[in-house]
């Protein structure tokens, strides 16, 4: 296809998927109340999951500062269309949460017919595997780092005189931006496996800086969890279970390459120069004897026919006529003097008389 072709197949792909996000997005618009009493503003209630497992095993193990949320803080709105604006922007975002799997299913759509049939063999089931990690990864943001951040940040004071007055606005900033990174970031797999076969990861690479990988998670555990080991734990564990996922993935790709070369070179190696056949091994013992004999009268039936066919070749000369010289042309003056000679013998004598 030229150009805008590709350009209009393009444009009807976005269409539906734009389509599709406005639909999902007008169903969360008309159910305001459960998307934010029951979903975003959990969180921060006491009686949200997390919240209540992690009272429950503090008093277990004995430490209440893992208990978090129990003091649930009130928002604020400063602006007379922000709580509007608000339920325009939860609505979207619900949209693209919800509709994912449809998104994603769009663009690789536009994108399959520009592969190869290996590649798309190699690809295959990449909707199903980006779409179960990025839920994956919204409901870990949603139920583990959404409420310990909500805790962290609701309640950090660095004064007993400054009074905390969060927004709806910052709250609902807080919530999505962490449920959408989240979904994103458990994409890591998914992004090593494609950059693994592009050639530009390496399991080596990945090795050497995994130490750094280890501090920025651990850093970012410790900026959006309360200051305490377990809360950094709970949240950095599965991040770098991601990124060992990812080594693993990147090993077993550079591993399948590698046997693909290697056989490509065996084929163009063979190709290139092919074996030559190994002589027959001669026989031995009772075997050489028999041969041996198989030769012989091999032989003399060849020289019987050799003699056979010498034998007809003579009968056939001796039986041709001999071969006899052609009688010269005569001079025609000639024969007619000498055929008149012969006519009449004794006219020369009558003539003398």
């Amino acid at each position: 296809m030229s150009f805008l072709e590709h350009l209009e197949v393009m444009r009807w792909h976005l269409l539906r998927s734009i389509a599709a996000m406005v639909i999902l997005a007008l169903v969360a618009f008309v159910f305001k109340d459960i998307v934010f009493d029951k979903i975003i503003l959990a969180p921060k209630e006491p009686p949200f999951p997390t919240n209540r497992w992690l009272c429950e095993l503090g008093e277990i193990l004995g430490l209440q500062r893992i208990c978090i949320n129990q003091d649930p803080f009130q928002l604020q709105t400063v602006k007379m269309a922000e709580q509007f604006s608000m339920h325009i922007i939860v609505s979207l975002v619900a949209g693209i949460v919800v509709g994912f799997p449809y998104l994603f299913w769009e663009f690789w759509r536009f994108i399959v017919p520009a592969l190869y049939d290996k590649e798309r063999s190699t690809a295959r089931g990449a909707v199903f595997y980006t779409s179960l990690l990025f839920t994956l990864g919204v409901l870990f943001g949603y139920y583990i780092i959404s409420p310990l951040s909500v805790n962290f940040l609701g309640n950090y004071k660095v004064s007993e005189s400054v009074i905390s007055a969060p927004t709806l606005r910052s709250y609902v900033q807080t919530i999505t931006s962490v449920v959408l990174a989240s979904g994103l970031v458990f994409q890591l797999p998914i992004l090593v496996y494609f950059l693994s076969k592009v050639g530009l990861v390496t399991p080596s690479f990945l090795k050497k800086y995994r130490r750094h990988s280890i501090i920025l998670i651990v850093t970012l555990s410790a900026i959006i969890t309360p200051p305490d080991v377990f809360s950094q734990v709970l949240v950095a564990l599965p991040l770098m279970v991601l990124y060992e996922i990812g080594i693993s993935i990147s090993r077993r790709i550079m591993k399948q390459q590698d046997a693909a070369e290697a056989a490509r070179e065996e084929g163009y190696k063979r190709k290139k120069k092919k074996p030559a056949e190994e002589p027959e091994p001669e026989p031995s013992g009772p075997d050489q004897a028999r041969k041996t004999e198989k030769d012989d009268a091999e032989l003399a039936d060849e020289e019987a026919r050799d003699a056979v066919g010498d034998t007809d070749k003579k009968e056939d000369v001796s039986g041709k006529k001999p071969w006899k010289r052609p009688a010269s042309k005569t001079d025609p003056e000639k024969d007619d003097s000498e055929e008149k000679g012969k006519e009449d013998p004794d006219e020369g004598d009558k003539e003398e008389l």
